[in-house]
C-alpha cells in the first residue's frame, strides 16, 4: 500500500499522545512491539515519542531508543514532539523524520504547557526551523495550534487569534499548521468554520486535525473536517490520550473507530480493520492497568462489512 492508494492519512499518535497522559510507563520492548502491530495493519505515519525531560514525562525517557526501532519499518513517517529547540535537536539526532511543535492559541495555556508565551513560542518556530534547514532540511516541521477551540484555562479562544497564529509560525518556517481540539469542545460547525478559514489563510500548508472525543463529538468533528477538505487525521488506539496541563481534557478520537467510519463511507484509509484490531493486544498488554476504548472494536464489524481499502494491503 502507498500514499497513492488512500484518501485520508490516519497519523497515529498514541505512542506518544497517549502514553504521556496516563500513569503507567510502558517498557520499550512493548512500544515497540505495540508500533510493528500499528504498522502491520496499515498505519504509515506514528508519533512514536516526545522529546522533553524525563523528569518531567517519565513515560518518554526512552524516546530516542524508540525512533531508532520505528525507522526500521519501511515507508514509515517516523514523527516525534517537541516542546523547543532542544527537543528538536535531541529528535532530529535520533534520527526522525517529522517533528511537530505545539503552539497554544490560549495565552494561560501555552503559559501551562511550555512555559512560554504565544510570541515566544513563535520565536522558537524560527529557531527550530533554522536548525533544521541548517542540519536536517529533509525532516518536516509541524506546528500545530493548540487549544484552537476553547481553553479548560481561559475559556473563549478568539478564532483571529488561532488564524493570526497560523499565519505567524508559517511565516516562522513551519511547512505546515493544523488545529487541535486539545480540550474537546470543538463541535461540527466550529470546526468547518475554522478550517475553512484556516485553508483560506495559508493554503496548501494548512495541516492535520487532531480532535478529541472528551464530550462525544470527536468522529462528528473529524467528518466536519474531512468535508472542510482536511486529509490528515491524528488519532490514538483505543482513545488513550489528552493534555496533561488541561484539566479535564481527555480521550483522542479512536484510531479504530475512525477508520472504521471513513472505510464504511468508501473513504480510503489503507489500513486493514482486522488487523488495526489485533494491534489493541500489544497495547493492552503494555499497560494492563489502563482501561483503554472503541465502539467497534467491541461491537465487530456489520455482517457483510467490505472496506474501502480492501485489495489495498500490503
Amino acid at each position: 500500500m502507498n500514499s497513492a492508494s488512500t484518501d485520508v492519512l490516519i497519523s497515529e499518535v498514541g505512542p506518544r499522545d497517549g502514553l504521556q497522559s496516563i500513569k503507567s510507563i510502558m517498557p520499550t520492548a512493548q512500544k515497540n512491539a505495540w508500533i510493528d502491530a500499528l504498522y502491520r495493519a496499515g498505519i504509515r505515519e506514528i508519533e512514536v515519542a516526545s522529546f522533553v525531560p524525563a523528569k518531567l514525562l517519565p513515560q518518554m525517557a526512552d524516546a530516542a531508543q524508540v525512533v531508532e526501532h520505528a525507522k526500521t519499518l519501511p515507508g514509515l513517517t517516523v514523527m516525534a514532539l517537541v516542546p523547543n529547540l532542544k527537543g528538536a535537536q535531541a529528535a532530529i539526532a535520533a534520527g526522525v523524520h517529522k517533528i511537530t511543535l505545539p503552539v497554544s492559541a490560549s495565552a494561560a495555556h501555552s503559559l501551562a504547557n511550555v512555559r512560554k508565551t504565544r510570541e515566544e513560542m513563535i520565536e522558537e518556530v524560527q529557531k527550530i526551523a533554522a536548525y533544521r534547514n541548517e542540519h536536517a532540511p529533509h525532516v518536516k516541521l509541524e506546528a500545530g495550534i493548540a487549544t484552537a477551540f476553547g481553553c479548560t484555562l481561559q475559556g473563549l479562544v478568539s478564532e483571529d487569534d488561532v488564524i493570526w497564529l497560523a499565519e505567524q509560525v508559517i511565516a516562522a518556517g513551519a511547512d505546515e499548521s493544523g488545529l487541535s481540539d486539545t480540550t474537546g469542545y470543538a463541535n461540527p460547525a466550529q470546526i468547518k468554520r475554522l478550517f475553512k478559514r484556516l485553508k483560506a489563510a495559508i493554503g496548501s500548508k494548512a495541516g492535520a486535525a487532531h480532535l478529541h472525543n472528551t464530550r462525544g463529538l470527536g468522529l462528528a468533528n473529524c467528518l466536519a473536517a474531512y468535508e472542510e477538505g482536511v486529509t490528515s487525521f491524528d488519532s490514538s488506539m483505543g482513545g488513550l490520550g489528552g493534555c496533561p496541563y488541561a484539566p479535564g481534557a481527555s480521550g483522542n478520537v479512536v484510531t479504530e473507530d475512525l477508520v472504521f467510519m471513513f472505510e464504511a463511507m468508501g473513504i480510503k484509509t489503507g489500513v486493514n480493520l482486522d488487523l488495526l484490531f489485533e494491534a489493541r493486544q500489544p497495547l493492552q498488554a503494555g499497560v494492563p492497568n489502563e482501561a483503554i476504548y472503541g465502539m467497534v472494536p467491541e461491537a465487530g464489524t456489520p455482517k457483510g462489512f467490505v472496506p474501502a481499502s480492501q485489495g489495498a494491503y500490503l
